[in-house]
Order: structure tokens, then sequence, then C-alpha cells
């Protein structure tokens, strides 16, 4: 187990943070996804800031780092912050996976590309969320190709994690739900890379 401050210090662009929680919605999320957790987000450290969290959630209780705007849906936050809303408002146990090997540079320019692209965007309501997902698994040709109005937080994972060339494109992003990005999930990365097992998070 590792203290957040450790965490914070250890973590690098491209680590999945996985959260598990005990409420009504939580249990949904788990039970929909067959896993024991309900929430994902990525790290991403830029230049001389802290680090940062990129996820989607439906709370606005921090600034978000792209807008500066206290917004809903996909958003940017200072990871250190994020972490300890969802461990102390929200009741979330919480485990770090890290990414390796370490990315490039060009992986880097494509995660500021798509953060560019959906800060901001909705977080769908419970059923939407359960519709995307649903949809998600539908085969290719029976899916409408409509650019997402809104975005959950595996979503915006998956999503990312294919801009970074580390998923499949033929997958659509909205197939993946936080439980794909546990290690009970055996998540098959591209190029070489994989992510470690879950490190315990004290908050």
């Amino acid at each position: 187990m590792l203290t957040l401050d450790d965490a914070v210090d250890l973590t690098r662009t491209g680590d999945v943070w996985v959260f598990r929680g005990r409420s009504a919605a939580d249990r949904a999320i788990q039970v929909l996804s067959n896993a024991p957790v309900n929430h994902v987000g990525m790290t991403v450290v830029v230049d001389d800031l802290p680090p940062l969290m990129w996820h989607a959630e439906l709370g606005r209780s921090l600034p978000d780092m792209w807008t500066g705007n206290h917004q809903r849906g996909v958003q940017l936050h200072v990871l250190r912050d994020a972490v300890t809303v969802w461990a102390q408002k929200y009741g979330q146990r919480c485990w770090l996976r890290q990414l390796e090997p370490a990315v490039t540079r060009g992986m880097e320019d494509a995660i500021l590309r798509t953060v560019a692209r959906l800060d901001g965007t909705p977080f769908p309501s419970t059923a939407r969320l359960a519709g995307r997902w649903i949809s998600g698994r539908v085969p290719l040709k029976q899916r409408s190709e409509a650019a997402a109005e809104t975005a959950y937080c595996a979503e915006v994972l998956a999503t990312t994690y294919q801009a970074m060339d580390l998923l499949p494109k033929q997958i659509r992003p909205n197939a993946f739900d936080p439980g794909s990005f546990w290690s009970g999930d055996d998540l098959a990365l591209d190029g070489g890379y994989r992510l470690g097992d879950e490190i315990a998070v004290a908050v």
C-alpha cells in the first residue's frame, strides 16, 4: 500500500486509477461490468504542472485545469485533489495501476489533442450510460456513427488509449467499462505496453 503522497510522486502519464465505492450507483456499475470497480481515471503529467487526473464524473467539486471552470462531465483535475474527493466525499477506495514502459512524446501529444477535443463533454444520465455501454457491443455494421454527445469515465480512458495506439481503434470506446481496466479483465494493450497490478493507495 502507498500513501497518497507516495502515489502522486510515483505516478506517470498513462497510469490508471481505479475506484470502488459502496453506493447503490457504484454497486450497479460493478454488477453491470462484473468487476469490483466502478470508476477509472488516467494520470497526465504536463511540464511543471502537478500530476493531473483525466476522467469523467457527474460532480463539479474541483476546477477543470483545461478550462478553469467548475463543470460536470469530462474533466482534467489536479490528481491529488481528485483522489481526495473520490476517497473522502464519495467514500471510494482507490488503486493505482502503472503503465509500462513510459509513454513517448508522440503519445503525450495524442493525449493533449484528446483532452482538447473531449474536455467538457457531458456525463450521461444513468439510463444513457447503460445504453451507451450496451450499444458499444453491437456489431459495427449495425451501429450509428454519430459523434458522441456524452461520455463516461471508461469511454474517455479507452478513447485516450486508442489515440495513444494502445487499444485497437476498431473497437468502439463505449464497449469498455470500468471493469475493463481492472487487472482481473486481462486487458491486452498494443505496442508492448502493459498495466501493472493494482497498488492500494491510502488517503
